[in-house]
């Protein structure tokens, strides 16, 4: 009898729990449809994003700087002044994307950044330089930032980014000497000290194209790649040491000393890219016996040795687009001293040395709101 009574009171206590979890079911169920589900971050950035964001902002930054400098009120060098300004206006129409708010935070929110979009952040909020011989060191520290950037961001940004940093560089100089002040403490990227071997002598070298967005449409196909980069600047290096060793049959003073000197950078710079084509496994263009210099050349050797420099910055940026490790640094190093070079002969390198493209088709920037 009492085991009759126990399963009676089961089968009644059965309904009654039954309801009690429907009636929790319901509960839960209503508090997660009502309860607010919590933002998901946006995915951070791919670097390149990053760098190219971090280095349009305070490109922008710099330009509102120079432009209150160069009001008529604040009489602060005022060509150099306006140099900068110009120059710095084409990089940043180069570094904007198309359809792009340049008012806007470059950057959409999301964690913080590290590397470019992190200093950005924090030159964005410091105060604009003051004076000229602020605005160089401000430059030439941006130069500083955009060309690290550029050791480790992706082809075509990389030679973006190298191409800023290197005009920043040498208008920093321009500007601070303008200015009276001493040339900013930045240094100028150094190559590095090139080591390692092609992994196997019978490997044949690698002929895969690297996606550069920043390509001219008509890049030779068979140069797009390491081994034509790399062939390319063995053969303007050699070039360059046959002219330099003319135009030193035809200067004299200090004219010839400098010529001199560099001279022997090239050499170095020739042994480099053979150096690195062997790393490469790529074949080492053969040295030819002369060049065929122009009668321009032969009659104005220093113009002439401004134009030979300036011809291999184009060249050194597609080595920056097409390596990465040792050899892109390498290729911001030759890409930085072949402007250098180039200002010192009095040759233009241009608001992006480096890059091929049509300014006119950069984005524009929006005009100033009244």
């Amino acid at each position: 009898m009492k085991d009759d009574s126990r399963e009676k009171q089961r089968r009644k206590l059965i309904p009654r729990i039954a309801l009690l979890a429907c009636l929790a079911l319901v509960v839960v169920s209503l508090g997660i449809a009502l309860s607010p589900r919590s933002p998901e971050e946006p995915a951070e950035p791919p670097f390149s994003e990053q760098a190219r964001s971090a280095a349009l902002a305070e490109t922008l930054r710099l330009r509102a700087a120079g432009e209150a400098l160069g009001r008529p009120a604040s009489g602060d060098a005022k060509p150099a002044v306006v140099r900068t300004v110009s120059l710095l206006t084409s990089q940043a129409r180069a570094l904007l994307l198309p359809g792009q708010d340049a008012t806007a935070s470059p950057l959409p929110p999301g964690p913080a950044t590290p590397s470019a979009g992190a200093q950005s952040g924090a030159q964005s909020a410091a105060p604009l330089p003051a004076s000229a011989a602020a605005l160089a060191t401000a430059l030439a520290d941006s130069a500083g930032q955009r060309l690290a950037d550029a050791a480790v961001a992706d082809g075509g940004m990389a030679r973006l980014l190298a191409a800023v940093g290197t005009a920043q560089l040498l208008q920093a100089s321009s500007l601070a000497a303008a200015a009276g002040a001493p040339a900013p403490a930045v240094p100028a990227p150094a190559a590095p000290r090139l080591s390692g071997a092609c992994p196997s002598a019978a490997a044949p070298p690698s002929s895969a194209p690297v996606d550069d967005s920043s390509a001219p449409a008509g890049a030779d196909a068979a140069a797009a790649t390491l081994p034509g980069a790399l062939a390319a600047a063995v053969e303007t290096e050699l070039e360059a040491v046959y002219g330099y060793q003319v135009a030193l049959t035809r200067l004299g003073g200090e004219a010839a000393a400098r010529a001199s000197e560099q001279l022997a950078t090239h050499e170095a710079l020739a042994v480099g890219a053979e150096a690195l084509s062997r790393i490469h496994c790529a074949p080492v263009p053969p040295r030819e016996a002369g060049y065929t210099m122009a009668q321009g050349f032969l009659a104005s050797p220093a113009a002439g040795l401004g134009r030979l420099e300036a011809s291999a910055l184009p060249v050194y940026g597609d080595l920056v687009a097409l390596s990465e490790g040792q050899t892109r640094q390498w290729a911001i190093a030759g890409l930085a001293g072949a402007a250098r070079r180039s200002a010192l002969w009095g040759a233009e390198t241009g608001a992006l040395p480096g890059l091929t493209a049509d300014p006119a088709g950069f984005p524009a920037l929006p005009a100033p709101v009244p």
